[in-house]
């Protein structure tokens, strides 16, 4: 049974998506895949203002996700992937939602959005890093059509690390 997806809108982030985000990611099954807890405001200060510079830049970004009445309930979008393992300089799209979304289909419509506005900015293919564990991730990484392309063993925590791969110039997704 296929049931509608809900409504979501994309932005940029804004300075008070830090606030925002900081919030809704302070809680430990949200972050369960990404150190266990929040990092300090400051963190998501910083990282909504590169976020800001890539849009500028590169024409894509992790934008705040909005559900239908606007209120911040996570992000999505696309990065660099600019550690020293892994797909290093391929586009990586991922995403973070407050627990209460979960389940929902906000992920799988926000990642959608996402692949078209890369797509639009010529991102030939794009990767998704998702910890082994992570059934939910791993099932969103499905339904947008994505393969697993490598395994990875994580240096800083020890981890399996999967790497989906999508290509953008076939029209799919």
């Amino acid at each position: 049974m296929n049931r509608a997806l809900p409504v979501v809108r994309l932005r940029v982030p804004t300075d008070e998506d830090a606030v925002a985000w900081h919030r809704i990611f302070d809680d430990p099954d949200v972050m369960e895949f990404h150190g266990g807890k929040s990092a300090g405001l400051s963190v998501y200060e910083e990282l909504t203002a590169r976020q800001r510079r890539h849009d500028a830049e590169r024409g894509f970004c992790l934008w705040t996700v909005l559900d239908d009445s606007d209120q911040v309930i996570g992000f999505t979008g696309a990065q660099p992937w600019e550690r020293d393992w892994g797909p290093t300089g391929e586009i990586e799209i991922g995403w973070r939602l407050a627990r209460a979304h979960w389940g929902k289909g906000y992920v799988t419509t926000a990642a959608r959005l996402t692949l078209e506005r890369v797509r639009s900015a010529g991102v030939p293919s794009v990767v998704a890093m998702v910890d082994a564990r992570n059934e939910r991730s791993i099932a969103v990484t499905r339904r947008l059509g994505m393969q697993l392309a490598e395994v990875f063993m994580t240096p800083t925590s020890e981890r399996q690390g999967h790497c989906y791969r999508l290509d953008l110039t076939s029209g799919a997704a």
